[in-house]
């Protein structure tokens, strides 16, 4: 129990001893007892009053936020990695986003884990301070073995869990990015309040994760959610999956990029062809563009959102969610995405399976994979504060 009281006050601090029962479905005095043990550790400390509901206003516990615990989290997509150190209230204290690394470099987990290396050297970070890494990257990631299926057994990025174990001597876990930033949206952002939602992570890719039940639902293999191989393509484009006719050839960022790209070959006007040569991530020069107000990118972007909206049709179809939630990079320009989105959704949905669905744009954008990914180590070496 002394685990989940930790792990409920990470994700919500400042609770009264009776809020914390409930969350957990605990007996008070047993909720009690442990909550005075980490006290006297100094684990947890007693934060001002609850709102009082007509009694006597109860006490407020929160994680101690003078504890020196720090998560180190790698979130990783197919062309870029950010690493960033957080403390124990989910604040970032130090982070190095979008650093170049493309998953089909032979070299690529070497330079994730060059990179993490220069990481704590140059912002000094104690590492007996570090209860785990948490790392999240694309693929069939399997959660319990720490292995990423996507490669063969002779590729580094197979087992770059174990190798970053074993470089820097601590405990690491790694799941899918898509997981990860579902789960960052049920404890932090737009699917605190839903049962059962599904959350889009539309990035260079479009993944998905399911939860059910307040729980991420992974399927008998651990790979449910591979939402962008759906074939829904009108198009017979090649997939990097090796399949022909997958929505993430149409739907996902990347796809509004290229089009783009030939539309400017093709002789259309677009601040996107400056805008990519001033940034480093060419999502950023996307995103920036459709907020500028172009309209070769807005025109673009409109297209993967009315994709996107008919594949959110067969997953209202078959799993009838409370909320589908657009979260990830794409967020961003939620504002453009949402209107062709439901109009694929009245066009491709029964009407009366999608009325009771919700859609909903994320507010955690770029940093729900980081919070996601630090939330693995969270939920798996937490208890290494006690220690």
């Amino acid at each position: 129990m002394v685990v989940d009281i930790l792990k409920n006050l990470y994700y919500r601090p400042m609770q009264p001893i009776a809020e914390i029962a409930n969350t957990l479905s605990r007996s008070i005095p047993s909720v009690t007892k442990q909550l005075n043990g980490l006290l006297t550790k100094d684990i947890i400390v007693e934060k001002g009053y609850a709102a009082s509901t007509g009694g006597r206003k109860a006490i407020q516990y929160m994680l101690n936020e003078d504890l020196p615990h720090i998560v180190i989290s790698i979130s990783i997509d197919q062309f870029y990695t950010s690493i960033a150190s957080t403390n124990l209230r989910a604040e970032v204290l130090c982070a190095e986003n979008n650093i170049p690394i493309d998953l089909k470099d032979p070299k690529a987990s070497n330079l994730i884990i060059d990179g993490l290396a220069h990481f704590l050297s140059t912002h000094h970070i104690n590492t007996q301070l570090i209860i785990g890494i948490g790392i999240s990257m694309p693929g069939f990631v399997n959660s319990e073995t720490g292995l990423n299926e996507s490669y063969n057994e002779y590729s580094p990025l197979y087992n770059i869990r174990e190798q970053i174990e074993f470089k820097f001597n601590i405990p690491a876990t790694i799941d899918n990015d898509s997981r990860c930033v579902a789960w960052a949206e049920k404890k932090f952002g737009a699917a605190q309040a839903s049962q059962h939602s599904l959350v889009i992570n539309l990035n260079w890719g479009v993944g998905l994760g399911i939860l059910i039940n307040d729980d991420i639902f992974k399927g008998t293999s651990g790979f449910a959610g591979e939402f962008s191989h759906i074939p829904l393509s009108d198009t017979l484009t090649l997939c990097s999956c090796g399949k022909r006719g997958c929505l993430e050839v149409e739907a996902s960022i990347s796809a509004a990029i290229r089009n783009i790209q030939n539309d400017i070959k093709k002789g259309e006007y677009s601040i996107y062809e400056k805008l990519e040569g001033e940034h480093n991530n060419k999502i950023e020069a996307l995103i920036e563009a459709v907020k500028i107000g172009d309209q070769v990118a807005i025109n673009n972007t409109g297209k993967i959102g009315y994709l996107l909206g008919k594949g959110i049709s067969t997953l209202i179809h078959i799993l009838n969610p409370h909320k589908i939630i657009i979260s990830g990079r794409g967020a961003e320009i939620g504002q453009i995405l949402t209107p062709h989105i439901q109009v694929a959704i009245n066009e491709y949905s029964i009407p009366k399976i999608a009325k009771e669905t919700m859609l909903s744009i994320s507010n955690l954008h770029k940093c729900a994979q980081q919070l996601g990914t630090t939330a693995l180590v969270i939920e798996k070496y937490i208890a290494r504060i006690i220690n």
